[in-house]
């Protein structure tokens, strides 16, 4: 079973990527800063603890009696062992003992010549542990600020890579659907050179190359059709001259199969080409679809469910319908359905469906529509891949999908179903087309 993938953007990736390098970088700065203030205010500490016991002891030694003042004491017995150790050894120093609480003692131990020794215990508090206080605040504000400026730079970043990215992910979707004229450097756009420019640049120039061996094809394919159109017509006319007989019938039968595959060779180069232009008419679609279709498939079963106007080209129209709805009895099962809705053109037929290949790549040359290898040789697989050329030549779109079963549980069983979609708009006398909004299909 595959695990669901967690998809985020590049801005919150590199959004929280500064932010965690920043939050780090604070912590470890606010340790070192904290920790380095406090030693520093600790040595400082011992050092006036230290100026105060020796005035101390000028007193204590000056004065009849000798009495320990300002809080020295003589002989503590609370002073610690390190103190101990070393005015045993007849040494002063200073000792910071910490405490449970945080609040550390600061203590400073002299020996006098008697061999007694005098303490001077203060707690590390007061002022300067409201600065320590004062310098922990700070470095919070300080360490939340600094990661909050890096969120806010990582998505101000991220969100230019992330919108560079999408304009060359939509361009090269544009490319993908056929589009060879776009260029995803010109989409990105942009003063800031990175790896997107170079990501841009070579998505370019596999469209040229793929732009120029499509051309090269076409050119063979149109080359080769219109070379053979002559030598066919001319097989085909000496076809007629046979005498009657079965052979001879197979002879213009092959002749005319030929004959039919060179023209629509030739066809699907010319809309390759993205050289065909409509012809436009302004029609009742409905009306429209009705006639013809009596004329191409008597037995189809049309249904108008509402008429409009469009203006399109009635001769490019009735080829996608007419290659449609022989697609239809070819490959799929009686009967074959006709709906018209507003700018809408259902056909369907009651077959084994399309195959999957076609639904989901898309109509292709030389492969047919039918789902059973075993009737592929029933045609030449053009049919539906003219039908997409010229609905592009009109701005529309054509679609296709499988019916679901009556109780809606088998998709493919109902039957085929090609949708035609054509636009609100006109297409313009160069051939371009303005954006065009299809709803989704239920």
């Amino acid at each position: 079973m595959r695990q669901p993938a967690l998809r985020t953007g590049v801005r919150w990736k590199i959004s929280v990527a500064i932010a965690a390098v920043g939050a780090l970088v604070a912590l470890a700065l606010s340790l070192v800063v904290h920790n380095a203030a406090r030693v520093s205010m600790l040595d400082n500490a011992r050092e006036v603890q230290m100026e105060r016991l020796l005035f101390a002891q000028r007193v204590y030694e000056a004065s009849k009696p000798r009495k320990p003042r300002f809080g020295t004491e003589l002989n503590d017995p609370r002073l610690p062992r390190e103190l101990g150790r070393l005015t045993a050894r007849r040494h002063r120093g200073t000792y910071v003992e910490e405490h449970g609480d945080g609040t550390p003692d600061v203590w400073a131990a002299v020996p006098l010549d008697n061999g007694d020794v005098l303490s001077l215990r203060t707690p590390f508090a007061g002022r300067s542990a409201t600065v320590m206080r004062r310098l922990d605040e700070a470095l919070v504000v300080g360490s939340v600020s600094v990661v909050l400026a890096g969120s806010a730079l990582g998505v101000l970043i991220g969100g230019q890579l992330s919108r560079r990215l999408r304009k060359a992910a939509a361009a090269a979707g544009r490319v993908a659907q056929g589009n060879t004229d776009v260029r995803v450097r010109e989409a990105v756009g942009g003063v800031v050179r990175d790896e997107t420019d170079e990501l841009a640049r070579a998505v370019d120039a596999l469209t040229d190359a793929l732009h120029e061996r499509i051309e090269a094809e076409r050119r063979v394919t149109a080359d080769i059709a219109h070379e053979l159109r002559t030598p066919v017509t001319g097989l085909l006319t000496a076809a007629e001259l046979l005498p009657p007989g079965r052979p001879s019938e197979l002879v213009r039968d092959r002749a005319r199969a030929m004959r039919t595959l060179v023209e629509e060779v030739l066809e699907v180069a010319r809309l390759d080409s993205a050289s065909e232009r409509a012809e436009l008419q302004e029609i009742a679609l409905g009306e429209f679809v009705g006639r013809r279709v009596a004329l191409l498939n008597p037995d189809a079963v049309v249904r108008v469910v509402h008429e409009s106007r469009v203006s399109t080209d009635p001769r490019r129209l009735e080829r996608i319908l007419g290659n449609l709805l022989s697609n239809a009895v070819k490959y799929g099962g009686p009967p074959v359905e006709v709906t018209v809705e507003g700018r809408v053109v259902r056909v369907r037929d009651h077959g084994p469906g399309f195959p999957e290949a076609l639904l989901r790549e898309g109509p292709s040359r030389f492969r047919t529509g039918a789902s059973d290898r075993g009737r592929a040789g029933a045609g030449h697989g053009l049919g539906l891949t003219i039908a997409a050329g010229q609905a592009r030549v009109l701005g529309a779109r054509l679609t296709f999908r499988n019916a679901a079963a009556p109780d809606g549980t088998a998709p493919g069983v109902g039957g085929a179903v090609a949708v035609l979609w054509l636009p609100d708009h006109a297409p313009t006398d160069t051939g371009s087309f303005p954006v065009i909004r299809f709803p989704a299909e239920d």
